[in-house]
């Protein structure tokens, strides 16, 4: 398969890697255009563009709303960017919020513990640019869709020089080797068309709607857990990535806690429903939104991601999708084990005990699918 290059900052439950399948899957529909209805980093938006397809994408999360526009509505060539961003890369650094509250020095021993007892997610040379360009990007961006390019190119290359594991939860204890380095800011990859592609930043149930404009629907919404020891286990993007939010906001919020989190990214906050453990007339609430949202969408196609750690059974969907009327094909996709998913009450791994984690991509038609897909995984 046609390897497709997308950009995007290291996210848990991305689809970087199986690309290439979601689009083989798409082509063999038929589908002409595609709504990328979770789209995370936008690595499928991207990958979809890429391959000539109209595309509308949507995710309530900031970055992925950025990302977007940067990646999709763009229409100013890579060659405008350049004299920005060589500029934006030339500015003198200088101490702000940013370094104030996450920028750090090298330790003895290369720790990054600081004098407040906090490790830091930069180092404070990267820090130091990060305000300084953060406060530039403001006063010489032109227009919306222009500042998205910039705050994304801006996010990527904080990203290459981080101190974390992939996530703003904690930080690393003794500074990792890519935090040395200097941040030095790229035109990100784009391509430009002459397509229509749209936008959006809502609860897709309140967009179900527009999918009646497009030929499929890419869903991959979040899984939540059925590990039932600890069923609120999920991925908290609110917590994981809140540094890129503060980052696009360009504000001084409120901080908690040993990672100096946002206030706004408590686990309270940003709960999806897809992710909802309890259970309501004897289903559980995730497994009715997931019915909810595959009956109330109105284009011919749904391809949906899920995992069999999700927190709905691949049994359950299966029979909603059937007991729906819905024509079906599922693909199987084995990844590396996830650990979280098998923590036992005392914090202790299970590592002798583990249950693969298996990606599933439920291919649901209105009409009858014809059986010439191409695709087999292991």
């Amino acid at each position: 398969m046609e390897t497709i290059k997308t950009q995007g900052f290291r996210y848990a439950g991305s689809k970087n890697k199986i690309i290439p399948s979601i689009i083989q899957i798409i082509k063999e529909t038929g589908a002409k255009s595609v709504f990328d209805g979770f789209s995370g980093t936008t690595r499928v938006t991207q990958a979809l563009k890429f391959k000539k397809y109209l595309v509308y994408s949507n995710d309530l999360n900031i970055w992925s709303n950025v990302f977007a526009k940067c990646f999709l509505l763009n229409e100013k060539p890579k060659e405008y960017y350049e004299d920005i961003i060589n500029h934006l890369n030339n500015i003198k650094p200088r101490a702000g919020w940013f370094t104030e509250n996450y920028g750090g020095i090298v330790n003895t021993g290369k720790s990054s513990i600081q004098s407040d007892g906090k490790k830091k997610p930069w180092q404070i040379h990267n820090t130091m640019k990060l305000d300084s360009i953060r406060y530039e990007i403001e006063l010489i961006s032109s227009d919306d869709i222009e500042k998205s390019v910039l705050l994304t190119s801006l996010i990527l290359a904080m990203d290459s020089v981080d101190n974390t594991l992939g996530h703003h939860v904690s930080y690393l204890k003794d500074w990792s080797p890519r935090s040395y380095k200097n941040m030095i800011m790229k035109v990100p990859n784009f391509i430009l068309d002459d397509k229509k592609h749209k936008v959006f930043s809502d609860d897709m149930f309140n967009l179900l709607d527009k999918t009646k404009e497009v030929d499929l629907c890419y869903y991959d919404p979040p899984y939540g857990s059925n590990n039932d020891v600890t069923p609120t286990t999920r991925v908290r993007y609110n917590s994981y990535y809140h540094l890129w939010k503060t980052i696009i906001l360009n504000e001084n919020p409120e901080l908690f806690g040993s990672a100096n989190r946002r206030a706004d990214s408590k686990d309270k906050f940003g709960v999806s429903i897809f992710e909802e453990y309890k259970k309501e007339n004897g289903r559980f609430i995730a497994e009715t939104a997931l019915k909810n949202l595959i009956v109330g969408t109105k284009c011919e196609n749904i391809l949906l991601s899920y995992s069999n750690n999700g927190r709905v059974s691949v049994d359950n969907i299966i029979s909603l999708i059937r007991d729906n009327n819905k024509h079906l094909k599922v693909f199987t996709i084995n990844y590396k084990d996830n650990a979280m998913k098998v923590m036992t009450k005392n914090g202790n791994w299970e590592n002798d005990k583990r249950v693969k984690n298996v990606e599933y991509l439920f291919l649901i038609s209105n009409k009858s699918i014809k059986d010439k897909t191409s695709i087999f995984f292991n």
